[in-house]
C-alpha cells in the first residue's frame, strides 16, 4: 500500500505542500458576517432573537417536518426527543456500538441503558436484521410495552444513527419499530443533507436529531436542532428545552423538569449563513469523492475507499473513509498519515469497550467489530 502516495495526493488535492491538512474545516464564504454583525447590532445575541425562529422554519422545511427546534448541541437534542417518546429510567434503549459516545450517552442522560446490536457493513449503521432478531429472542409484548425478556426491563426507544452521513435501512427499521410498538428516534447529527428514497435524514422517525459542531458538513460553531413530524412533541420539544417556562409578561413559573438547551441567536445567525449554502458544500465534496475514487481505483491496493451505499439517494459526503486489510494495516496507514501531517482518524471504539457501557447487552458484534478493525475517515473538506 503506497501510503506516501496517498499523502502526496491529499496535498495535491487541498493545495497544500506544507501545512497540517486536518479532518474537516468548516468554510464561510457566504452570509456569515452580514448575519452575525446585524445580530450584534439588534443586541439579541442571546436565545432570543430572529435567527432562531429562522433556522428552525428553515430545517422543518427542508427535511418537510412539521417543527424544527433549535438547541445547543445535538446530544441536547437526542437527550430531548427519547424523553419524549417515553424512555425513563430503569428502560433499555436499542442501539448500535459503533457510533460516537454521544448516541449512548443520551440515553444514559435519561436514566435508561442501551442495548448493543449490530451494523449492517455497507451502511456501518444499525442492522434491521440484527434488530428483528434481537426483538424475537428477546422482546416480549406485555400491556405496559415491550419488554426484554433476559433482564425484565423495558425497551423504550430504538436509536439508529447515520454514520459518517451514509443512511441507514431506515425504512425497514421503522417498520420493525411499527410491528412492535416501539419509538424510533433518528441519531442524524452526521448527516444533514442526506436522503433515503427522496426522503430526509430525521425525517423518518418520531423525532430526528442534527449536530452543528464545528467538524460537520455546515457548522453553527456547536448547536443542534431536533426536528418532528409531529407537531404536538415538537411544540413540546420548544417548550422543554427553554426551561419549561409558560409564558407570561413578567412572571417566571415552570411547571415541569426542563432544560436551558436553547441556541443562542448568535449561533443561529451563523448557522443560516451556512444553511444557505449546504448544497453548494455538498455538491463541492461530492466531487473531492469522485477524485478520491479515481485515486484509490488505480493507487492504492489494499485500501478501498467505502461505496455510498444504495439505502441513500442522496448523501452529504460529510466524511468519506477506506476500509484497510485489517487492524494491522489500518493502523501503519494511520501512523504514516499522521505522522506526515495529513489527518487520518480511526473509526469509534465500540461502546461495550468503554468502562461506562461494558456491561451492556449486546448481540455477536460480528459487522461492527470487523469495521472497527480496518475503517479509517480520511480528509474530507470540501474544495
Amino acid at each position: 500500500m503506497k501510503t506516501d502516495t496517498f499523502n502526496s495526493f491529499v496535498r495535491e488535492l487541498y493545495q497544500s505542500k506544507e501545512k497540517f491538512i486536518p479532518l474537516h474545516v468548516p468554510v464561510f464564504n457566504g452570509n456569515e458576517k452580514e448575519y452575525l454583525l446585524e445580530t450584534i447590532d439588534s443586541t439579541f445575541v442571546s436565545s432570543v432573537g430572529k435567527y432562531v425562529e429562522e433556522v428552525e422554519k428553515f430545517l422543518a422545511s427542508y427535511t418537510k417536518t412539521s417543527k424544527g427546534v433549535a438547541v445547543v448541541n445535538g446530544t441536547a437534542a437526542i437527550q430531548v426527543a427519547l424523553r419524549l417518546v417515553g424512555v425513563s429510567p430503569g428502560d433499555e434503549v436499542i442501539t448500535q456500538a459503533l457510533t460516537f459516545v454521544a448516541t449512548a450517552n443520551t440515553i444514559a442522560y435519561n436514566g435508561a441503558k442501551p442495548v448493543f446490536v449490530d451494523v449492517d457493513k455497507d451502511t456501518m449503521g444499525l442492522s434491521p436484521r440484527a434488530l428483528e432478531s434481537f426483538l424475537e429472542e428477546y422482546g416480549e409484548r406485555r400491556d405496559q410495552g415491550v419488554y426484554n425478556r433476559k433482564t425484565g426491563k423495558r425497551i423504550s426507544a430504538v436509536l439508529p444513527m447515520h454514520t459518517f452521513g451514509f443512511m441507514c435501512r431506515i425504512s425497514e427499521i421503522q417498520t420493525i419499530c411499527n410491528e412492535w410498538g416501539i419509538p424510533c428516534v433518528e441519531d442524524a447529527a452526521e448527516a444533514l443533507g442526506s436522503q433515503s428514497e427522496g426522503q430526509s435524514a430525521g425525517s423518518f422517525g418520531s423525532f430526528g436529531a442534527f449536530s452543528f459542531n464545528g467538524n460537520k458538513i455546515i457548522t453553527a460553531g456547536g448547536g443542534g436542532v431536533i426536528v418532528s413530524n409531529d407537531i404536538d412533541l415538537g411544540t413540546k420539544a420548544k417548550y422543554l428545552t427553554t426551561t419549561a417556562k409558560r409564558p407570561h409578561s413578567f412572571e417566571y413559573f415552570h411547571d415541569e423538569l426542563g432544560y436551558n438547551f436553547r441556541m443562542p441567536n448568535v449561533n443561529a445567525a451563523l448557522l443560516l449563513a451556512q444553511l444557505e449554502k449546504l448544497e453548494d458544500y455538498r455538491v463541492s465534496k461530492s466531487l473531492v469523492y469522485e477524485k478520491y475514487r479515481s485515486f484509490f481505483d488505480t493507487n492504492m491496493e489494499g485500501a478501498e475507499l467505502m461505496s455510498i451505499p444504495e439505502t441513500t439517494s442522496q448523501w452529504n459526503y460529510w466524511l468519506m473513509s477506506v476500509q484497510l486489510e485489517n487492524r494491522e494495516a489500518r493502523d501503519a496507514f494511520l501512523n504514516v498519515t499522521n505522522s506526515q501531517g495529513v489527518m487520518t482518524r480511526p473509526i469509534w471504539q465500540l461502546m461495550y469497550k468503554l468502562p461506562m457501557y461494558s456491561d451492556c447487552q449486546r448481540d455477536n458484534q460480528r459487522n461492527a467489530e470487523s469495521l472497527e478493525d480496518t475503517i479509517v475517515n480520511i480528509p474530507s473538506s470540501a474544495i
